[in-house]
């Protein structure tokens, strides 16, 4: 219930905006106040508005050590949805920062343990109408923030393909889930390569959308104007059916204005005969980038050379390095804002705002120095380029993002595609539990060079498996047109089918 503030708590206020009022200026401000208190107080005994949940559900259980072996669930559920559709008959699991009714919640954090969320996402909703199965919550990295597998405080997720080694985050249980064959398809969350960077390491197909095309409504944000949702699967017709359910305005996310959802699965057999593929120069020879992850992609290339696909290398001199800091100062300074002083669901956007979730979040003040390393010091650095910068450089790489945009969309006139690693190393090995921060940042964010200016531009991105080395996936990223997924999975499809990715 909302509580009319004390003298003392408009001082604690005054204080934390650098105000020093004296006692009868915040008496008077309290006596001004009175009618916005009672507007607040008014909205507590308006029901809020929320939508309903349709399908019966129990809570989920917890799993067993056996059946959790690379420690990639949180919840095991059974939530079936209608008795037909084109989901019917398959498993589905859900990244942890999905909002399930009735069924737990941590997002990663041992502080949000057992909270329940009151309602579905959008996508939950639309997977139990095709006739879904929803398995239940895959682990996510702590607050999502992490590339790496190593930061819930679960513990790690292995990936299946070399226990040990990082699945890659923070999508890291959905893709252990799909690559292990548990779940034949799953959900994952992409704000700096969190659907791509676990795809690529774990050998499975992870879609980062077109921005705004699958709505992120009951999902847990990082910063609203990079957040996407996509399908994790085992191949690309799986990849292309799901996406099919979930795209489309849902009447709630203002994100999604202008969304255009199409026919994947119509496009899987169009072949790659006549394709023009752009190899983007700047995706290779980074400073971390693997010899042999070079070249299995460069050879992928070749193959759709093979194929009948137009192959040519291009260039965007400046722009693709730009991609980093543009996106590492939106993200960097709304993290804060985000996470903290809003409780994970941020502001400035026309949607559903989970209240039973925020609630849970606000625990947060209680528990900041548990946070793991990677949310800890990102937070430390965005309070501090708030404090002293005000917005600055929020603003400004708001602003090059569309220079960055325009950057890749001159290459995709004359292109139908970009093709370059989806990261430039193989899954590397997890940290040890007394590994020093530098490390546990290290192994978080060393993936994201490649990933993350297609957060940036909002344009599609896929991961696909193209390659094995030392036992170890590689992956290759297609980027195509805002709102041309087809043509991605078009690509995607006729590479799948030329041979075994894994003897590649």
């Amino acid at each position: 219930m909302f509580e009319k503030p004390s003298v003392a708590d408009l001082r604690h206020a005054a204080e934390q905006l650098g105000m020093n009022p004296s006692t009868l200026y915040l008496e008077t401000a309290r006596d001004i106040l009175a009618p916005l208190v009672a507007a607040y107080a008014a909205l507590d005994a308006v029901p809020d508005e929320l939508p309903a949940v349709k399908y019966p559900r129990d809570g989920g259980r917890r799993p067993t050590p056996e059946e959790n072996q690379y420690g990639a669930w949180y919840i095991k559920t059974a939530i079936k949805g209608a008795s037909g559709g084109k989901l019917a008959g398959r498993r589905v699991a859900l990244k942890d920062n999905v909002c399930l009714a009735g069924v737990p919640m941590m997002i990663g954090a041992g502080f949000l343990d057992g909270s329940v969320p009151d309602i579905d996402a959008s996508i939950v909703t639309r997977i139990l109408d095709e006739g879904g199965e929803i398995a239940g919550k895959a682990v996510c990295e702590y607050y999502c923030v992490s590339g790496g597998s190593h930061t819930s405080s679960t513990g790690p997720v292995h990936n299946p393909r070399k226990r040990g080694h990082t699945t890659g985050g923070s999508s890291s249980g959905s893709a252990a889930l799909v690559a292990a064959g548990e779940v034949p398809m799953a959900i994952g969350g992409d704000q700096a390569g969190s659907i791509r960077i676990p795809a690529s390491y774990c050998g499975i197909v992870g879609m980062k959308p077109t921005y705004g095309l699958v709505p992120y409504t009951g999902i847990g944000p990082l910063e609203i104007t990079l957040d996407c949702v996509g399908p994790m699967t085992g191949n690309v017709a799986d990849n292309a059916l799901l996406l099919e359910v979930l795209a489309g305005p849902d009447g709630l996310d203002s994100r999604q204005r202008g969304a255009k959802a199409d026919n994947y699965t119509g496009a899987l057999d169009g072949g790659a005969k006549g394709l023009r593929i752009g190899v983007l120069k700047e995706g290779f020879g980074h400073r971390n980038s693997e010899a042999d992850v070079d070249a299995k992609v460069r050879a992928a290339a070749e193959r759709f050379q093979s194929l009948g696909a137009v192959v040519e290398e291009v260039s965007v001199p400046e722009h693709h390095s730009l991609g980093f800091p543009v996106w590492s100062a939106i993200r960097g300074d709304a993290a804060c804002v985000t996470l903290l002083e809003m409780n994970g669901f941020g502001i400035g956007y026309e949607g559903l705002y989970p209240t039973s979730v925020i609630k849970a979040a606000m625990q947060w003040r209680e528990h900041a120095d548990e946070f793991a390393d990677t949310l800890k010091i990102a937070t430390l650095f965005s309070k501090y380029t708030l404090d002293r910068y005000g917005g600055h450089y929020y603003a400004k790489a708001q602003n090059l993002r569309r220079r960055l945009r325009a950057a890749y969309d001159a290459v995709l006139k004359s292109y139908d595609l970009i093709l370059l690693p989806t990261t430039v190393m193989k899954a590397t090995p997890i940290p040890a539990p007394d590994a020093p921060p530098q490390e546990v940042t290290r192994r978080s964010w060393e993936g994201t060079r490649n990933t993350c200016p297609f957060n940036v531009t909002g344009h599609p991105a896929i991961s696909i498996p193209c390659g094995m080395s030392d036992g170890l996936p590689v992956g290759l990223m297609l980027v195509g047109r805002h709102w041309d997924e087809c043509t991605i999975y078009r690509a995607s499809a006729a590479f799948e089918r030329s041979g075994d990715w894994t003897a590649m």
